[in-house]
């Protein structure tokens, strides 16, 4: 066999074969998808990172407040050593509160939850627009028994009003028709409102708001000739009952605002000449910011009231609806008359029943 052949001594050894085994892999590197995948992780987390962006600069504070209490944990470990625990939660109630040194949240490791349920250690405006009106509310039942403890006071508890504006508390010193504050035409203060506004100046010292003092006068003129006139008169009127706080203990740091303004804002808006609308005002303003929580408030005027009351009226509703379920199918117009209408004997003997 040729295989058992020997080679020749010219004949040169043979090579060895050598197979390669190439193993062609795919191109996943370059054409596969595990590249997209990340790429379209990484856009989605840009596309969430610049709507964050927009939300923080499109948003009000209060609108931020209420996204971030929408995400805050609402699942709260008990805790027993918390401040002021009473109870088995370890507080007076999910809103209450607490006492903790640290002006931050309160939690562990694993959660932090607001001091304050309401999302804030402050509200802000409408906190202390809260305070304020506890304080006002206190003030006035303090006033109104201190006009309680004498005869002489008592007779004056009538020309004292109370009223919650957009300044504060406002405090009316009404004049009547058997009793004026001041002087006729002058601005000494007779001694019983002196004492009244005694009695004023004590209760106010206990809070810290801001004072305005605003005097007011009737519409009737003065004579022509005479250099007073109602601006003065008013303007120098408050600064009289300036004058008469500040000697019961007022700082003058307290006033913000001491002005008249005539007969301009009347007490008895259909009579200008009613004694009541000559009158001290002693406002008590809101704290710093406190004002600010009335702006979502609408101002309704007295039109806009009238009106709101006649389109709520119930018989006026339902005449309403009785005119859009009748269509004009069965209803005339008041006053109308049928030209054609049978006489009443008629209409009788028609639908007189058959024997």
């Amino acid at each position: 066999m040729a295989g058992n052949s020997k080679r020749s001594a010219n004949e040169p050894e043979p090579r060895p074969i050598i197979v390669k085994k190439i193993i062609v892999e795919g191109h996943g590197g370059h054409h596969g998808g595990a590249w997209k995948v990340a790429y379209a992780d990484f856009v989605t987390a840009m596309m969430a990172f610049f709507l964050l962006m927009w939300l923080l600069g499109a948003t009000t504070e209060k609108q931020r407040k209420g996204l971030a209490d929408y995400f805050t944990p609402t699942l709260v470990e008990m805790k027993q050593g918390s401040a002021g625990s009473n109870g088995m939660f370890g507080g007076d109630s999910f809103d209450k509160k607490e006492n903790y040194p640290t002006s931050g949240g309160q939690g562990n490791l694993a959660i932090t939850i607001p001091r304050d349920a309401k999302g804030t250690k402050d509200d802000g405006a409408r906190d202390r627009k809260s305070r304020d009106k506890q304080k006002f509310d206190e003030i006035k039942k303090k006033l109104e028994a201190k006009l309680k403890m004498t005869a002489a006071l008592r007779k004056l508890a009538r020309n004292v009003r109370f009223s919650e504006t957009r300044e504060g508390l406002r405090i009316d010193l009404v004049d009547e028709a058997d009793f004026a504050m001041f002087g006729m035409g002058t601005d000494r203060l007779v001694p019983a409102a002196r004492t009244l506004v005694g009695e004023v100046a004590k209760v106010v010292a206990g809070v810290p708001n801001d004072i305005i003092v605003r005097g007011h006068t009737d519409g009737l003129p003065y004579s022509s000739g005479r250099t007073m006139n109602n601006w003065l008169l008013s303007s120098s009127r408050a600064d009289a009952t300036r004058e008469a706080l500040a000697q019961f203990g007022t700082p003058n740091s307290r006033f913000a605002k001491i002005e008249g303004v005539a007969d301009r804002e009347p007490f008895i808006p259909g009579d200008i000449y009613d004694p009541r609308n000559r009158r001290m005002s002693i406002i008590l303003a809101w704290s710093h910011g406190g004002e600010k929580a009335l702006a979502d408030a609408p101002v309704v005027d007295p039109a806009t009231k009238q009106a709101i009351r006649e389109r709520d009226d119930p018989k006026r509703t339902i005449m309403a609806e009785i005119r859009a379920r009748d269509m004009g199918t069965t209803g005339l117009p008041a006053g109308a008359v049928l030209i054609n209408a049978q006489p009443a004997a008629a209409k009788s003997k028609e639908h007189k029943p058959g024997k």
